[in-house]
């Protein structure tokens, strides 16, 4: 996987928090950072998912059958 390098601002309080607890974990910021980010996406991810599914009840987004989508691109 390749690396991009990112340029952020934390409020202090938060930046000390960071470092605090990423000496106590013995890792470092960047890993802590990433670890975070994981788990708020794997997060987001359900919030996401249960929007789609509330817009297919209401009929905001609509589902099609794999089968005719197949047929349709000629993938049978």
């Amino acid at each position: 996987m390749s690396v991009v390098k990112k340029l952020i601002s934390f409020d202090s309080v938060v930046a000390e928090e960071l470092e605090s607890l990423s000496k106590t974990l013995d890792i470092t910021q960047k890993e802590l950072i990433e670890r975070a980010l994981d788990f708020y996406f794997d997060h987001t991810d359900s919030i996401t998912a249960q929007k789609i599914s509330d817009d297919v009840v209401v009929g905001k987004e609509k589902v099609h059958n794999a089968d005719d989508v197949f047929a349709e691109l000629g993938l049978e």
